[in-house]
């Protein structure tokens, strides 16, 4: 116990940023149950019980917007897993290392890069009137699309942009799980004859199935998560109707209509499924795979 005191006390930092940042902001949590007025602050504003939960699930656009949050969230988590172990399984097909290496890289290089940048890029990549894109598509006469603006593009060039920012990311992760396989598992499977489909199906993705397991399990959590971010520098009102997530719509809520009770009512429901659905991607990992964190 006494050798191990030191690294306790290194966390301590950690433990009091937590305690700042995520625990002491829940106390805000109780104007869901306001009518809240800043010059009034919490213990003066007028509690209204569930009224704010009653007003934001009669919301014309409510269902909406949460069919639109979950429907990103499932196809980014979806693609989020296939699109890397491809990727990675491709890759650790390679045998020159410096090709591998300067396709890692060529790849991992968006995730550095913010929204903020990469939707000024996309704006202008995507462009109907000189974007490169439709250019490209012009040469096979295909009409100009306007791919932030249409609400039956919108959500696909959204889910494609996360893809592409993130996948490099993921692919190092399951590169790295690739190399805890026995290679002489393949030797013995070259020997039997087996194909290469064939050793990956039967000893790659068994390989590396309890990362998937993990990964899959963390990004389950992000269901209602749908990117902030990236849809906030992408989007607008031409869209509303097909890209409006439960975070932008906290957003305008909360911070243009100045509705502080309903926007927290929001994120208090968002935040309530969200631990729901955490509970129940842990459960399940732990009935499949045997897998459990703590």
């Amino acid at each position: 116990m006494k050798k191990q005191l030191p690294l306790h006390l290194m966390l301590i930092p950690g433990i009091i940023l937590v305690f700042i940042y995520s625990y002491i902001p829940m106390v805000g949590s109780i104007m869901a149950f306001q009518k809240y007025i800043p010059s009034k602050g919490l213990f003066d504003s007028k509690w209204v019980g569930f009224k704010n939960f009653h007003y934001l699930f009669n919301m014309p656009d409510f269902y909406q917007v949460l069919w639109n949050t979950v429907f990103i969230a499932v196809m980014k988590i979806i693609f989020g897993l296939i699109v890397p172990i491809a990727i990675a399984i491709l890759l650790n097909e390679i045998g020159k290392s410096f090709v591998k290496r300067w396709i890692q890289t060529l790849i991992y290089l968006p995730h550095f890069l913010s929204w903020v940048i990469l939707g000024g890029v996309l704006i202008d990549i995507l462009s109907p009137s000189n974007g490169l894109v439709n250019q490209f598509l012009g040469w096979f006469s295909i009409k100009p699309i306007f791919f932030l603006g249409d609400n039956n593009w919108f959500p696909f060039t959204i889910i494609l942009s996360d893809i592409w920012k993130e996948f490099g990311f993921s692919t190092i992760v399951y590169l790295a799980a690739l190399t805890t396989i026995n290679p002489s598992l393949y030797e013995a499977a070259v020997i039997d004859g087996a194909s290469r489909w064939k050793q990956t199906w039967n000893i790659t993705l068994p390989g590396i199935m309890p990362v998937i397991i993990l990964m899959a399990t963390l990004s389950l959590g992000n269901v209602l998560n749908a990117g902030f971010d990236q849809i906030f520098n992408l989007y607008s009102p031409l869209v509303y109707e097909s890209g409006d997530i439960l975070d932008t719509l906290i957003y305008r809520i909360g911070l243009i209509d100045a509705q502080y009770g309903v926007a927290t009512a929001l994120g208090l429901f968002k935040s309530l499924i969200s631990f729901a659905l955490v509970s129940i991607s842990y459960w399940l990992a732990y009935k499949i795979a045997d897998y459990r964190i703590f």
